[in-house]
């Protein structure tokens, strides 16, 4: 089926990056994929903060692209993550997302830069004007240093017709009401965990959450969930998840993560790349105990 705008809802989760020797390992990541499908999920985000892109090659990010269409074949959307820094990196990792066939393209605010809002809607609309790809901002001042404003997502929605929405990475429910306010039609996505369920009760209409790589079951039934209404089951999922939402920044994200997903069998290696490290002993005891209170071991 053709893919719909009004389709792009739900859990997304941003999966992990997984290596072996220091290499990409493309056949697990196949794998991840896979098992995002049979768990559920409404989709897929490619090569998002907790895939560990800024120590991946602009070649391997696209690689991965083309592993994740090639093992969905349609089944669900695939939102690929094609920001960086840089301008000319930025357009050739969309222009090559585009040509995959991403569903959706979640573009970063320039992180180190600290650019003047005039200077975000420039760089949005010189990346997106030759595609007709739907695309949204990836919103993570915690990690960019720069914040957007309501007058920017309103300027970028009159001048680009292919704009949806936002991932919404900080804590700030106030923006969300105050986006959604203005634009009722607008497409945004819960990007801290912890807020899964409070910022889809008040619109969000969906969750890109690292947690999802772990249980994609639970994250698509909250969404599930609040979809029908049923916001005292949501509340329920949310609060039996509350700990190891919490658990994914004990330490920098993916960090966490990958310790858990080694853990309960997911991945065949908890390996980073520098400056990016694997979890301490301590840290790894701590895990341990959410994952057994939680459930999952």
């Amino acid at each position: 089926m053709p893919f719909r705008i009004e389709d792009l809802k739900g859990s997304i989760p941003p999966l992990i990056t997984p290596f072996k020797d220091g290499a990409v390992d493309y056949e697990s990541y196949a794998r991840l994929v896979q098992f995002q499908i049979d768990k559920g999920s409404h989709g897929i985000l490619v090569n998002g903060t907790t895939s560990e892109p800024s120590t991946l090659t602009v070649e391997e990010r696209n690689r991965i692209v083309d592993v994740a269409m090639k093992t969905v074949k349609g089944r669900l959307p695939v939102v690929v993550a094609s920001g960086s820094q840089s301008l000319a990196e930025t357009v050739a990792l969309t222009d090559h997302a585009v040509k995959a066939g991403a569903d959706c393209l979640l573009i970063v605010t320039p992180y180190y830069i600290r650019p003047p809002q005039r200077g975000l809607i420039e760089y949005y609309l010189a990346v997106t004007k030759k595609h007709k790809t739907p695309w949204m901002i990836y919103h993570i001042p915690g990690r960019a240093a720069v914040s957007i404003t309501l007058d920017t997502v309103k300027t970028l929605k009159e001048r680009s017709p292919s704009f949806i929405g936002m991932k919404h990475a900080v804590d700030n429910l106030g923006f969300v009401s105050e986006c959604l306010n203005a634009w009722p039609e607008m497409r945004i996505f819960v990007g801290l965990e912890d807020l899964s369920f409070p910022m889809m009760a008040v619109g969000a209409v969906g969750l890109m959450n690292a947690v999802g790589n772990l249980r994609p079951d639970l994250l698509a039934e909250i969404c599930e969930a609040v979809f029908a209404g049923d916001l005292k089951k949501g509340r329920a999922l949310h609060e039996r998840l509350f700990e190891i939402n919490q658990a994914v920044f004990y330490d920098t994200n993916p960090t966490p993560i990958k310790y858990m997903m080694k853990k309960l069998g997911l991945i065949p290696q908890n390996e980073h790349r520098l400056p990016m490290m694997p979890a301490l002993p301590e840290l790894e005891k701590r895990l341990d105990g959410v994952l057994e209170r939680a459930g999952l071991l």
